[in-house]
């Protein structure tokens, strides 16, 4: 009987709860497998604290958001001493392999461990859509979704008062989440930091809208977008920097550049809160189901992946090569709507 760990890393993500269901129902369905949970992701690990998964134990959790087996951002190469900080807990608990749910920095971690002998499977996680080696992550349509409503709310606003609305969305290098919630919205300008767009060229799509006696537009910002003056990002207790409000600094310029009255509003966490939506409850599920099975069949240093409409298996460095950013097809389609 092998024992399959699964923890949760990083931020937190809509479908989290589904692929953790996703793992332990698979793994007692096949009957040669275990699965113990770890607790606050790479900490708990490293510090030893875990508890059993059953069936019993992830009932009702499907469409929870969060995690059942809570998150941190702390990491063994950075704040331990690699592979060799978690090697105890491993060792414990009897656990051959760990499933290691989460985005870019929790999977390279994930790689760095696995050179070392760390025998892991990884599951992509992350709203931003920017996981190298597969189509889609799971969170992504979540947020997206979230995002498209509140732009619906926001338009309404906007146009009562004859306002341009800047609003600023997740996507700390890639602008997935706003191409796709401004597509769906019907935004008049994109801001991604993939492919910048000047913002003297914005007041020009919004100053077109206006002379057609359109008085309101709705602006979506990523939240990485390159800001109009140099700025220094605080950093969290781990160094990461911590961003948002952007569009704060844009508002002015572009409220100079058109007069018009320019607010703002920052979605921030509630683009990855809440419950999933069905697409991400099925990918999750599909994804952690797949995972249990490559880590009972005895397959290491791989990631579960969507290819078109199929669950496969790749190379762990395979997706931890650069970030994915968003097709300069999509975004053309987007710039088609522009004004």
């Amino acid at each position: 009987m092998s024992v399959i760990g699964v923890l949760t890393a990083g931020g937190d993500c809509p479908g989290l709860n589904a692929v953790i269901r996703g793992v332990t129902a698979r793994a007692v369905e096949r009957g040669d497998s275990e699965v113990v949970g770890i607790l606050n992701g790479w900490e708990g690990l490293m510090e030893g604290r875990t508890r059993p998964l059953d069936r019993d134990a992830v009932r009702g959790i499907l469409g929870r958001g969060g995690t059942i087996l809570g998150t941190s951002r702390k990491d063994p190469i950075v704040h331990g001493d690699g592979y060799e900080s978690v090697r105890r807990t491993l060792e414990a608990n009897d656990i051959d392999v760990v499933v290691v749910i989460g985005g870019d920095g929790t999977l390279r971690t994930a790689l760095r461990l696995a050179e070392d002998g760390f025998p892991v499977v990884g599951v992509p996680k992350t709203i931003d859509n920017d996981i190298a080696a597969t189509d889609f992550t799971f969170g992504f349509d979540t947020a997206v979704q979230i995002v498209t409503d509140a732009i619906d709310r926001l338009v309404t606003t906007a146009e009562a008062h004859n306002r341009v609305i800047l609003v600023e969305v997740m996507g700390r290098t890639k602008g997935w989440i706003a191409t796709h919630a401004g597509l769906a919205g019907g935004a008049d300008a994109i801001l991604i930091p993939e492919y910048p767009v000047p913002l003297e060229e914005v007041a020009t799509v919004l100053r077109r809208r206006h002379r057609r006696g359109h008085d309101y537009s709705i602006v979506v910002v990523a939240e990485g977008v390159e800001p109009p003056a140099k700025v220094e990002h605080a950093k969290d207790i781990f160094g990461f920097e911590r961003l948002g409000g952007v569009a704060y600094q844009i508002a002015p310029v572009i409220e100079r550049l058109t007069g018009f009255e320019t607010r703002v509003t920052v979605l921030g966490h509630l683009q990855r809160g809440g419950t999933p939506t069905a697409f991400d409850r099925v990918l999750a599920t599909r994804l952690g189901t797949s995972a249990a099975d490559l880590a009972a069949d005895g397959k290491r240093g791989v990631m579960v992946a969507l290819r078109g409409a199929r669950i496969v298996d790749v190379p762990l460095a395979e997706a931890c090569v650069e970030p994915r950013g968003v097709d300069p097809e999509l975004f053309a389609v987007a710039r088609t709507f522009f004004g």
